[in-house]
């Protein structure tokens, strides 16, 4: 077996297989990676418990009773995800778990290169790389201005993009979860913004939406949001009329009920009164009014937001349309004059 540094381990196009216990997998992993577990989550415990009250040689000598009769299914299972005879492989910090694991393996026939560090070096290295990078470029504005579109713009114009958004299956408002899949683990989430990031070439600017530091129940890495707190930007600046359509556009497809849940999510910071116009409105069939009245809070915590976290001062782009590709343009235009 080879032990391998997490950047060249990333770097390897092979099969990656990820050892640790199912209920560490499903919390978080690196993507793509199939879990072939030492030890189930009981026997894991167990492990574990034995470990606290009797010591380390007879946790081990109990996780080899546990895992022998298993060795020749766990073979089988690394075979049929192998690459060419060839796999990756990690446990939580590059150990005892995927050490054994590799010998078991290349017992079989099998070559293995191993995380040194393991995950637990991976999730280091991923904030790392965000701390470090230097060329975000921000796209801010307030809720209804568009700025999820005219990332999705940029991006078709050949601009390298990073959307949150769509990675938290999330919209980040408290109607943010409707229509979006189930929300992965926060340390899921972080991976996979991880993924995105690392294809990218990262000598050159990446574009990516401020955010808070949660979207809906995820959290983004901290360097990441301190990252996107201290980098340029442009900030939208659209009508308010405009940004009542867009919203309108996006969430007027959903039912009361659903839209009613979302408001009340927020019923203690919106206020009872209106609360009780944002119900009426949204009764009589009248979505305009009601997105206008959530404008209104939405706004104030917007402004509070970026007067707090915000660290340098973005270019505002006045904008009379919520034409996402015509915005793009511009401030590909505007950007680009800035070279």
């Amino acid at each position: 077996m080879i032990y391998v540094n997490a950047k060249d381990f990333l770097q390897q196009k092979l099969p990656i297989v990820d050892v640790r216990s199912p209920i560490e997998f499903e919390s978080g992993h690196i993507p793509g990676a199939v879990n072939i577990p030492v030890l189930d989550n009981a026997a894991r415990k167990a492990v574990g418990t034995t470990y606290k009250q009797q010591g380390k040689q007879q946790a081990i000598q109990l996780g080899l009773e546990m895992v022998g009769p298993k060795m020749a299914a766990l073979s089988e299972m690394a075979k049929a995800v192998a690459k060419d005879g060839a796999l990756n492989i990690y446990c939580w910090r590059g150990g005892m778990r995927s050490e054994k694991m590799a010998w078991l393996f290349e017992t079989s026939g099998l070559t293995c290169n191993v995380l040194q560090g393991g995950y637990k070096k991976y999730r280091e290295n991923i904030f790392d790389s965000f701390e470090n990078f230097k060329q975000w470029m921000v796209i801010s504005g307030a809720t209804g201005s568009g700025k999820t579109e005219i990332l999705e713009e940029l991006q078709l114009m050949g601009e390298q993009v990073i959307n949150l958004e769509k990675i938290a299956h999330h919209k980040g408002s408290a109607f943010g979860a409707l229509g979006m899949k189930p929300q992965p683990t926060s340390e899921m989430f972080q991976n996979l913004v991880f993924e995105n990031f690392s294809i990218l070439d990262s000598s050159k600017r990446i574009w990516i939406e401020s955010e808070s530091l949660t979207i809906g129940k995820v959290y983004l890495p901290e360097s990441l949001w301190r990252a996107i707190n201290s980098a340029p930007g442009i900030e939208i600046e659209a009508e308010l009329e405009e940004r009542i359509k867009h919203l309108v556009k996006n969430y007027g497809v959903f039912t009361n009920q659903e839209l009613t849940d979302s408001i009340l999510k927020i019923e203690k910071r919106l206020g009872g009164n209106n609360v009780k116009d944002a119900m009426d409105f949204l009764r009589d069939g009248d979505l305009a009014n009601v997105a206008k009245l959530l404008l209104h809070y939405y706004d104030k915590s917007y402004k509070f937001g970026k007067e707090k976290n915000n660290k340098v001062s973005h270019i505002k782009i006045q904008s009379n349309t919520i034409n996402y590709n015509k915005n793009a343009k511009l401030i590909l235009e505007i950007v680009n004059e800035l070279k």
